[in-house]
């Protein structure tokens, strides 16, 4: 006599089963410097996105520098002087770039 019972995984994530993964997420982070001074990071862009055009819309919407660098984990992120996580995802939504629950913030 063999009984078949539903087997349940109690560490396997519940995100695994959704269609977005954290993969395809884009984090917003703020990282503190020295002082007061804060830079926001811009990481998981897609890959078929002009990151350098977008940089330079944000540069030119927040009044703030910028500026494209190449990491080994994320591929190309983008850094923005100031905290401008709110106004980073406002703009990725409003451009319809990603959707509101694609965008992570991240920070204090």
């Amino acid at each position: 006599m063999s009984m078949q019972f539903n087997q349940f995984k109690a560490f396997d994530d519940e995100t695994d089963n959704q269609v977005g993964t954290q993969s395809d997420k884009v984090h917003v982070r703020v990282q503190q410097r020295n002082g007061r001074k804060c830079i926001t990071t811009v990481a998981g862009l897609a890959d078929d996105l002009d990151i350098k055009r977008i940089c330079k819309a944000f540069k030119k919407n927040f009044s703030c520098n910028g500026a494209v660098q190449k990491d080994e984990d994320d591929g190309e992120v983008i850094q923005l002087s100031g905290d401008q996580r709110t106004n980073v995802m406002e703009f990725l939504v409003d451009q319809e770039i990603c959707h509101k629950d694609e965008v992570v913030l991240h920070g204090f």
